[in-house]
């Protein structure tokens, strides 16, 4: 590195933005360990208050982008992805690349871990007994080659900085700045060499990004970067005021997932996943229109073969495809309703806590997690109940049952005359 961090600092600071020289030194000596992480983390300051300007945020996503290996395919067939923001019980992932791989399209499918009240994909996936998402580049091309899809975790070679930026975000306090989490989740996109991207933003108390209006500014920030980089993408900004489906915990939403693709469980979760595989097979011309697109992604799961093609994904990352040897909690407490009335939540974050409490969430990124446990909300806003049914399951093993139900209790509201949201609230792109 040729340039002082200390003067980018001051520079950014003065409320000027970085050159390209200037963004290009800072990256590449971050990655060399020229820049310390207390010299990152000012910088990093400094945007999260200042922001940035168009022109510097593509020079920023093009440094990460560049700061490691970018996957080229030798493929017959498109090669497509989606991102979540996050949220309660967000599990679709698990459905979608199975599926799109089953309609003939490649899902080279980046995932990342939770914290907080949200849930990692690959956390859940991880769930399967002997399974492993750390991959290197060849064993992940492989992988789609062989089986169409993979879920797998970042590698060592693809955008580090990012993966250290991002933990340095975390440690900080300055995870929620719009245009690093937009150049975050671009660049590592982009370096997958993908044909077509979708973008399924969350909203909601459950969402990572609760503010509807913020959700918006990340949805045309990550679609002008798109654009911008020749990618074809799409957003989904969908509702997060309750979890999707009924699952929240790793087992028991892997379990949710493969009942989904075995024609069977939520519909709401069911419907989310039709829409995001239409838009990707649309996106890349693969179908005449998104109807088309939800017709064949409807036929993967009704035929059965997202399933064989997510039992080929599970055995080619090493694990147990036989869901009797999915982990389960040994205790299950059952919760009911206090009142009768018409139901409402008002947290859906509270669910994400109770599975923290349990023992099933991180707290901080070097927290082990218990796949067994969870919670199964089983009544969705605007049901009509009676005191004594059935609010929900609690699995658990005798950690934080309390915390837990108090949390769940809590999150309980009757008759406030609200009706939820609809589950995809616009599109984008």
């Amino acid at each position: 590195m040729t340039l002082d961090p200390r003067d980018l600092v001051a520079h950014k600071r003065a409320g000027k933005p970085l050159s390209e020289e200037q963004i290009d030194a800072f990256v590449s000596g971050y990655v060399a360990g020229e820049v310390t992480e207390a010299q990152a983390a000012a910088l990093l300051s400094a945007i999260f208050v200042l922001g940035m300007e168009s022109a510097e945020l593509d020079h920023w996503t093009r440094a990460m982008l560049h700061s490691g290996t970018q996957l080229r395919w030798d493929l017959e067939r498109p090669v497509v992805d989606k991102h979540s923001t996050g949220g309660v019980g967000d599990k679709a992932s698990l459905v979608l690349a199975p599926a799109l791989a089953a309609c003939g399209v490649a899902v080279p499918m980046i995932s990342g871990r939770g914290l907080g009240h949200t849930g990692g994909t690959l956390d859940k996936l991880e769930s399967i007994p002997g399974l492993s998402t750390e991959l290197g580049v060849n064993e992940l091309k492989r992988i789609v080659k062989e089986v169409g899809c993979v879920i797998a975790a970042q590698t060592k070679d693809l955008v580090p900085a990012d993966r250290g930026l991002y933990a340095l975000r975390d440690a900080t306090g300055l995870v929620e700045a719009l245009p690093l989490i937009a150049s975050s989740i671009l660049s590592k996109k982009l370096a997958e060499g993908l044909d077509a991207l979708v973008l399924d933003v969350k909203f909601g108390d459950g969402a990572f990004l609760p503010d509807v209006a913020q959700g918006e500014e990340l949805a045309r920030t990550m679609l002008a970067i798109a654009e911008r980089f020749g990618l074809s993408a799409r957003v989904l900004h969908t509702s997060m005021e309750q979890p999707l489906g009924h699952a929240v915990g790793h087992a028991l939403e892997v379990d949710e997932c493969w009942q989904v693709m075995r024609a069977e469980g939520p519909e709401d979760l069911r419907e989310l996943v039709l829409s995001l595989g239409a838009e990707l097979l649309d996106a890349v011309r693969f179908v005449r229109d998104l109807e088309q697109g939800r017709e064949l992604v409807a036929a993967s799961l009704a035929d059965g073969r997202a399933a064989e093609v997510f039992v080929a994904m599970v055995e080619a990352l090493g694990g147990d495809a036989d869901p009797l040897s999915w982990p389960r909690a040994r205790q299950v407490d059952l919760m009911t309703s206090p009142a009768s009335g018409v139901l409402d939540l008002t947290s859906c974050r509270a669910i994400g806590r109770a599975v923290v409490a349990l023992g099933g969430g991180r707290k901080g990124a070097g927290d082990r997690i218990d796949p067994r446990v969870g919670v199964r909300w089983m009544r969705r806003i605007g049901d009509v109940v009676r005191a004594g049914d059935l609010v929900a399951e609690i699995h658990h093993e005798g950690l934080g049952l309390e915390a837990a139900r108090a949390e769940l209790e809590g999150a309980l509201a009757f008759d406030t005359g609200r009706e939820p949201a609809p589950l995809v609230r616009a599109r984008y792109g």
